[in-house]
């Protein structure tokens, strides 16, 4: 029925920029909150930003400054920009999203897209 699906990753030097986009499908009735996750092999996953469905932000100390979360409610999309890219960002990048239903409001994961980056 719901179906998260991340783009945008790839392999990019150190100090360069990947945009990631979340597309939500489905029988939607809202996206609440938004967030993007990573986790590296071996370690947890972790926040790196989120956004309400009002525009409110919240960031990982380790990305502020850096990144940036946006949404586009009407087309039921979210965004990461990421720029000054640092080899300690590698990670699988997955969005999350708190989706509300008939059925009440339940999380959502994509499956994930990879960030590499280079020293």
């Amino acid at each position: 029925q719901v179906q998260v699906v991340e783009s945008g990753g790839g392999l990019v030097q150190a100090g360069g920029s990947l945009r990631l986009s979340c597309t939500v499908s489905g029988n939607t009735l809202s996206i609440n909150a938004m967030g993007w996750y990573r986790q590296a092999p071996g370690k947890q996953r972790e926040l790196v930003a989120a956004i309400t469905s009002g525009g409110s932000t919240n960031y990982a100390d380790f990305v502020k400054g850096r990144f940036t979360i946006s949404r586009d409610n009407a087309k039921n999309m979210g965004y990461l920009q990421m720029n000054s890219l640092k080899p300690e960002d590698t990670a699988v990048y997955y969005c999350n999203a708190d989706v509300a239903s008939y059925r009440g409001t339940l999380k959502y994961w994509g499956q994930g897209t990879q960030v590499t980056v280079s020293s």
